[in-house]
């Protein structure tokens, strides 16, 4: 297989980075089959971030096109009062806490778009920046989750951020195991990790 190229994000890779949110959306594996609206997971964990802060965006792309991306936010208070300002009114406009049958997968989306978690406020001072990492399976293991994560602790840190935070999965080994391999430890309750955004 041929080499990949980590570049930064533009906006033609929009509709490629909400597929990949799909299709890593299950825990890691392929969640196309769990939603009615494919558009939706994407709307929630990678839209805002390209909308709002795309200078800490970036893809991984082969032959076959985009295969990954990371993209952060570097100031997770703000990046929450922007959420509820710009990005989420006119979309329960368009999801109406209703929209989907009580039970489905996009339903507990929609429950998020009208009821969103809000970090505490220790996390978000002492880490805090934040960020969403999906790989396809063709790119895992190649190295190039990490060659993304130094992208973006660069660009982190050229407008003076210490240190970042994400959420994991524990239905999701293989990405516990990458954190733990980059230095991300326990931050409070075993669902939060966090770093400083040194170098790996």
């Amino acid at each position: 297989m041929r080499d990949a190229l980590v570049r930064p994000f533009a906006p033609g890779d929009v509709d490629a980075c909400y597929e990949i949110c799909l299709r890593t959306g299950d825990h890691g594996s392929d969640a196309s089959a769990l939603y009615i609206d494919p558009r939706l997971i994407g709307e929630i964990w990678v839209g805002p971030y390209l909308e709002r802060w795309p200078e800490h965006a970036f893809v991984v792309a082969d032959d076959m096109g985009v295969g990954g991306y990371i993209v952060g936010a570097p100031d997770t208070t703000e990046h929450h009062d922007w959420l509820e300002q710009e990005w989420l009114p006119p979309l329960r406009r368009r999801y109406p806490i209703d929209a989907f049958p009580v039970g489905s997968a996009d339903a507990e989306l929609v429950r998020l778009l009208h009821d969103p978690p809000r970090t505490r406020d220790r996390v978000a001072a002492e880490w805090p920046a934040h960020l969403h990492i999906d790989l396809l399976p063709r790119i895992q293991g190649r190295g190039y989750g990490r060659i993304l994560m130094n992208a973006l602790f660069h660009s982190l840190r050229s407008v003076g951020v210490p240190a970042i935070h994400l959420g994991v999965s524990s239905q999701n080994p293989g990405a516990i195991a990458f954190y733990r391999r980059l230095g991300f430890q326990d931050i409070g309750d075993g669902t939060l990790w966090g770093r400083s955004t040194d170098p790996v």
